[in-house]
C-alpha cells in the first residue's frame, strides 16, 4: 500500500425505537495518508462539518481483524473503539455539547490485499445508556496508484 490513499466510508443506521433505517446512508470519500507501523494500519484524513467552521482530524487505526479505533480531534472530539463482541464507552464532544456514547460491536470483518483494506463493522449505538441505533459501517482504503477505486 502506498502513502497516498483514497478512503470511502459508508454507514447505515436503523433507529432502535422506530425500527426503520435512516433515509440515506452516510457516505464520505476523501484523500488520506496511510502508514503501517508496529503491525498496525493507520489512515489519517481531515473532515469538514456542515454549518460549523473548522475541520476534524481523523485517525483510523486497524489492529488485526478484531480491533478498529477512530480518533477524532477538532470540531468533533472522540475516540471510538470497535472491538469484536465488546462494548466500549467514550465521550463524543461536539460544538453543541458532549455525549456519552456506548459502542457495542457485534460483528467485524477486515480484509487486506496489497493495495486495498476493507473493513465492515456492525454495532449497536447508545447515548447516555439509552439505545439509539443498530449501525453498519463499511470502510475501504485503496492505494491511489492502484487505479481501481470502488464505492463500498
Amino acid at each position: 500500500m502506498t502513502k497516498d490513499v483514497i478512503v470511502s466510508i459508508s454507514g447505515l443506521q436503523i433507529e432502535a425505537l422506530e425500527g426503520e433505517s435512516a433515509d440515506d446512508p452516510i457516505e464520505v470519500i476523501t484523500p488520506a495518508d496511510y502508514f503501517f507501523k508496529n503491525g498496525k494500519h493507520y489512515i489519517v484524513y481531515e473532515e469538514v462539518s456542515e454549518g460549523v467552521q473548522g475541520v476534524t482530524k481523523n485517525r483510523i487505526k486497524i489492529t488485526g481483524d478484531d480491533l478498529v479505533e477512530i480518533h477524532k480531534s477538532g470540531v468533533v472530539n472522540a475516540q471510538m473503539i470497535f472491538q469484536k463482541n465488546k462494548q466500549n464507552l467514550t465521550y463524543y464532544g461536539t460544538p453543541y455539547g458532549q455525549l456519552l456514547l456506548g459502542v457495542h460491536t457485534t460483528n467485524m470483518q477486515v480484509e487486506e490485499t496489497e493495495n486495498d483494506i476493507s473493513v465492515r463493522i456492525e454495532y449497536q449505538l447508545d447515548i447516555n445508556h439509552e439505545p439509539l441505533a443498530e449501525c453498519d459501517i463499511s470502510i475501504n482504503i485503496q492505494s491511489k496508484q492502484a487505479g481501481t477505486f470502488k464505492m463500498v
